[in-house]
């Protein structure tokens, strides 16, 4: 793994349940995706939310911004979220999988 994604999702108040469940909903979506080698879903408090995926390269990256995912996460920025998801590519500098 070298490259990745680090997102922080803002719900508004009274769709932090439908985003809670949609972020659920997506651990299928990633695990079909070919490029996509480590994918997670978090809550931080109420309204917080995020997603930390891992590729193998930035081919792996663009295929899955491009994915069902980001599509899902854009529609859902419309009017659960209370600002736009803050999405941050990152390299990796280190990972320990067990």
């Amino acid at each position: 793994m070298k490259v990745g994604l680090l997102v922080r999702i803002e719900a508004k108040p009274e769709f932090a349940d439908e985003v809670a469940a949609m972020l659920r909903g997506a651990q299928e979506l990633a695990e079909q995706e070919e490029g996509t080698v480590a994918w997670f879903s978090f809550r931080e408090s109420a309204t917080t939310f995020g997603v930390f995926d891992t590729f193998e390269d930035e081919q792996g990256r663009e295929a899955h911004l491009a994915g069902r995912i980001t599509a899902a996460l854009g529609e859902a920025a419309k009017t659960k979220l209370s600002a736009p998801p803050v999405i941050a590519p990152i390299d990796l500098l280190g990972a320990k999988v067990s």
